[in-house]
């Protein structure tokens, strides 16, 4: 018995992936090990802080380029679609951290107006511009992989959001440093956690959606089933469901009735048709299930179809 995993296009999207986030986490952990050096050995709060705040990014890149590598593993009869969700589920893990962290701001943000901590404008200013030229790198170099990836946006948030930080610091510690204004710091962080906290949703949203087999965003079914009735001999649709197995790649099953006089090569014939019309709205792996109008005996048709393996046929309009 064989399985097949519909890789298709997405071997080199994760390959190409899994080589930027290596990189990415080349540098984000390589620059904490300094930073963390650098504060033990100075005993500068500050560098200890930030580099606090590099391992949370150390640790999203990580888990997402093991989600990635998981991810590959080759289906089998306990998982026949493969381990794609792992993707999925660590996209939702960062997203929930993104919320847990902008959360946390917030709460640390209130509490220091009420208790103002002291804040070193000057050793704040210097570790905020390193964080920033470090993350400004890395972002670009993320910008590289899949947009649409849910896994890959969980992870570059979480540089995003450092990224942030690190330019609300260095122009809360130039006001500070010039000024005294050591309220801009709690403002600018309560800003940034706004925006943190936003993203974070979006991915923990989106990944929950996909995680809750919902209609993939995008996706109409009502103009999927009114176009599979236009088929000539579709008599009519039922158990219409679509689905999203991980990032750009979506799954749909239907039953349709046809004629029960039509012989398997004819029923086969129309299940072909309504795959190509489903393909055009973006689904590449479908499952036909045809049913007879009179109540005969059921003639299925379970065709899983991809994009890829059929790239060279005709296109029908009705």
């Amino acid at each position: 018995m064989s399985f097949h995993t519909h890789e298709h296009n997405h071997a080199h999207a994760h390959s190409t992936n899994t080589h930027i986030l290596r990189v990415s986490l080349a540098v984000i952990a390589g620059f904490m090990l300094v930073e963390a050096a650098a504060g033990w050995l100075s005993g500068s709060l500050a560098l200890l802080s930030d580099a606090g705040h590099m391992f949370s990014d150390a640790a999203s890149l990580a888990l997402a380029l093991f989600a990635f590598k998981w991810a590959e593993k080759a289906a089998n009869s306990q998982k026949s679609y493969g381990y794609q969700r792992v993707e999925i589920l660590a996209a939702a893990l960062n997203g929930l951290t993104l919320v847990v962290m902008a959360a946390w701001i917030v709460v640390e943000a209130v509490v220091r107006a009420f208790k103002p901590v002291p804040v070193a404008g000057g050793a704040m200013l210097a570790v905020a511009v390193l964080g920033l030229l470090v993350n400004l790198f890395v972002a670009w170099y993320m910008l590289r992989g899949e947009k649409d990836n849910l896994n890959m946006r969980g992870a570059f948030l979480h540089v995003i959001g450092d990224l942030l930080g690190s330019v609300a610091a260095v122009a809360a510690g130039l006001l500070i440093q010039f000024y005294g204004w050591n309220w801009v710091d709690l403002a600018a962080s309560a800003a940034v956690a706004l925006l943190i906290g936003k993203s974070g949703w979006g991915v923990l949203s989106g990944s929950l959606h996909i995680l809750m087999e919902g209609t993939p965003k995008g996706t109409d079914l009502v103009k999927i089933a009114e176009d599979i009735q236009k088929i000539n001999g579709i008599l009519g649709i039922h158990d219409l469901h679509a689905w999203t197995i991980t990032s750009k790649k979506h799954a749909m099953s239907c039953h349709v009735i046809v004629h029960g006089s039509l012989t398997v090569a004819e029923a086969d014939a129309l299940a072909k048709q309504v795959q190509a019309s489903v393909r055009a709205h973006g689904i590449g792996h479908i499952t036909v299930q045809t049913e007879p109008a009179d109540g005969g005996e059921a003639c299925c048709q379970a065709c899983e179809q991809t994009a890829h393996e059929h790239e060279h046929e005709h296109t029908h309009e009705h």
